[in-house]
């Protein structure tokens, strides 16, 4: 049987499986579904439920605010949560399936709540009738009887005057508890409101007995009778408010725990239903489980062995055509190859590797003769290699040369400084060595004042000198420890930038180019500074040589800064002469130079494109226009990628053969 139709074969006994399996799983998938029905429904039904309790309950809050301080704000605001609950009922609850069966009992819970808000809202407004006309209604009629009976007294000297200020005194006392008692229903406030109008009744006889005037008596028997009339309306009041705070308690509050209580009967109800729902769904899981496992596990069966058979029907031949591919690798070309007479695709690939036999016997003798011209080949490719380390090795040495003759000049200024100084402070030690042992006489206090004024100016002159001159010669140290050994460590970027702009200036010197650094603090960098030095020096000598040739003047900025939390950018820019299109493509190979009969080597840019590259582990851009200057964008990991570690095993370096500039 041809391959393809066995492995067709395996191909079928899986769609089996997956078919099967599929029947499997889709009528499980609709036990599933309906069990996954009930659950939702059930909480669905579990919001409407939340829903009626919460609105039943915030209804519950407005009466009894409503109550305590009637608005119309709060009226309009029960009517309005009433028609809610209401169309909660009839629209969501008598719609739902779960909880149809139960609306007319929730309805009627609900109704004689809402009818019993009608009731206190009538009774209220008996209650603000009743406090209005016969409570303080009495009291307006009091406080102006008061008032008739101090104007008839005339002084305050009169027998009458403490019994009516007593009277007076619980009078107000009266009001104040009959005005809190019926804003707060406190018991003290209704016991005090009582007792201060048994005050008023028993100090009217005595102010009676007292009186001197007609006027006097006649408004006596009038504050008696309005008195008797506030205490009745009191009394009426009193009971009024016991009726609404019954009517609260057995009405309002206890309508709304019925419905309360019928809500969460529902809610037991559809927690047991969701529990059923929900271990059918759990079983009917188990049992396509418990299915698909099953025969997944015969099916398995049945295609492994089918499988084994047909890999070794496989495997048996191709192992042969692999033994004579041996064979003719280790150069036995003597060997046949065996299954060539088979029609299937093995037989096909056996009479190939018997053709690729005879074409190998064939080619034997080809090969000997293009393994011998290799061989001289890679000899003439060891001998360019070598010949380029050295070129490379010259350019990087000319450079420290360079950077020697530069310092040497710059440290000679300070030292040649420092000796002059210091050969003229000597004569002066001697004269005034001779001043001072001169037989004439001492010294003079202007001679002594003179030589401490040189020896002052002489000391700061040989200090400043020999100090600069410290600093020149420690930055070429570091520089030069740098250049020459390519040693990792932790460096601070503006440091070893200013140490490397320090070597540099006596090529400022000589070239009226100006320098702008803008390298912030803090920058620190795990990698090599030597190579960093390398960099920097191979540009700057580059935009010397090329960018400003022939003396022109213009100006080199170098600028660093933070880019991300891994990397760092440096950009070196001048505004020169620029490079063509054609340079630019060109300007990163090995031994490209535009200066060639002027002593140019080509590899000043090559190497700083493979230092940034693979020792660094960075990447680099140009980006120049004729006339315009050039901008070489340098993006430098914190922590270096490449090194010492990227040299091949014999000491050289991998320099890549092609390299890509941005236009």
């Amino acid at each position: 049987m041809p391959i393809r139709w066995r492995i067709l074969s395996i191909a079928a006994l899986n769609s089996a499986v997956v078919i099967v399996l599929a029947a499997l799983i889709w009528n499980g998938a609709q036990v599933l579904g309906t069990a996954w029905d009930d659950v939702r429904q059930v909480r669905e039904s579990d919001k409407v439920l939340a829903l009626l309790e919460s609105e039943t309950s915030r209804l519950q809050n407005l009466i009894h605010r409503y109550i305590n301080q009637p608005s119309p704000e709060l009226f309009a605001e029960i009517l309005l949560l009433r028609e809610a609950v209401l169309g909660t009922l009839t629209t969501r609850a008598s719609t739902d399936p779960m909880l149809s069966g139960s609306v007319e009992e929730l309805e009627r819970v609900t109704v004689r709540f809402l009818d019993g808000f009608g009731e206190l809202r009538s009774l209220q407004a008996t209650i603000s009738k009743t406090y209005e006309e016969e409570v303080l209604g009495p009291a307006r009629d009091i406080a102006g009887l008061y008032s008739v009976i101090e104007g008839a007294t005339g002084h305050r000297d009169a027998q009458i005057w403490p019994s009516l200020g007593k009277s007076r005194e619980a009078f107000t006392a009266m009001l104040v508890a009959a005005n809190s008692y019926y804003l707060s229903l406190a018991p003290a406030s209704a016991e005090d409101a009582r007792r201060n109008t048994e005050t008023i009744e028993k100090t009217i006889p005595v102010m009676s007995s007292l009186a001197d005037n007609d006027l006097q008596r006649l408004a006596l028997q009038r504050l008696s009778a309005r008195t008797a009339a506030l205490r009745e309306g009191f009394s009426k009041l009193t009971e009024q408010l016991s009726n609404r705070t019954e009517l609260l308690r057995n009405t309002i509050d206890a309508s709304q725990a019925e419905t309360i209580g019928a809500i969460d009967g529902l809610s037991v109800k559809m927690r047991q239903r969701e529990q059923k729902a929900q271990t059918t769904f759990d079983r009917t899981l188990r049992d396509i489980s418990r299915r698909v496992l099953s025969i997944a596990v015969v099916f398995l069966g049945i295609i492994l062995s089918a499988g084994v058979l047909i890999a070794l029907s496989i495997r048996l031949p191709l192992q042969q055509i692999m033994a004579s591919m041996r064979a003719i690798t280790l150069g036995d070309y003597d060997r046949k190859v065996v299954g060539t007479e088979a029609r299937d695709e093995v037989g096909a690939m056996a009479r190939a590797v018997e053709v690729f036999r005879e074409n190998a016997v064939a080619k034997r003798k080809t090969e000997d003769e293009l393994r011998t011209a290799k061989e001289k080949a890679e000899s003439a490719l060891l001998e360019l290699n070598a010949a380029q380390r050295n070129l490379i090795d010259a350019e990087r040495l000319a450079a420290l040369g360079g950077l020697v003759a530069g310092v040497a000049h710059e440290v000679n200024n300070p030292i040649g400084i420092s000796l002059t100084v210091a050969s003229s402070f000597a004569r002066r030690v001697e004269m005034f060595e001779a001043a001072l042992r001169s037989p004439e006489g001492g010294l003079r206090r202007s001679q002594l004042e003179e030589f401490v004024r040189t020896s002052r100016d002489a000391s700061e002159q040989l200090v400043a000198n020999l100090q600069r001159a410290g600093e020149l010669i420690q930055s070429f140290k570091q520089v030069a420890v740098d250049r020459s050994h390519a040693e990792r460590r932790t460096f601070i970027l503006s440091e070893a930038t200013d140490q490397i702009i320090t070597s540099l200036k006596p090529v400022l010197k000589r070239a009226p180019i100006t320098l702008s650094v803008d390298v912030p603090e803090g920058l620190f960098i795990d990698g090599y500074p030597g190579f960093y030095g390398q960099i920097l020096t191979n540009l700057f000598l580059n935009a010397v040589n090329h960018a400003f040739a022939d003396g022109r003047s213009g100006t080199i900025s170098i600028t660093a800064r933070p880019r991300g939390a891994d990397d760092i950018e440096i950009i070196f820019a001048d505004n020169g002469a620029g490079m063509t299109p054609d340079v630019q493509r060109q300007a990163f190979d090995p031994f490209f130079t535009t200066r060639r009969n002027e002593g140019g080597t080509g590899l000043g840019l090559h190497i700083v494109y493979n230092l940034v590259t693979q020792q660094l582990g960075g990447r680099m851009m140009l980006e120049s226009r004729v006339g315009q200057g050039t901008t070489f964008r340098i993006i430098m990991p914190r922590v270096a990628k490449g090194g010492s570690e990227t040299a091949t095993g014999d000491g050289t370096t991998q320099w890549p053969n092609r390299t890509m500039s941005s236009t």
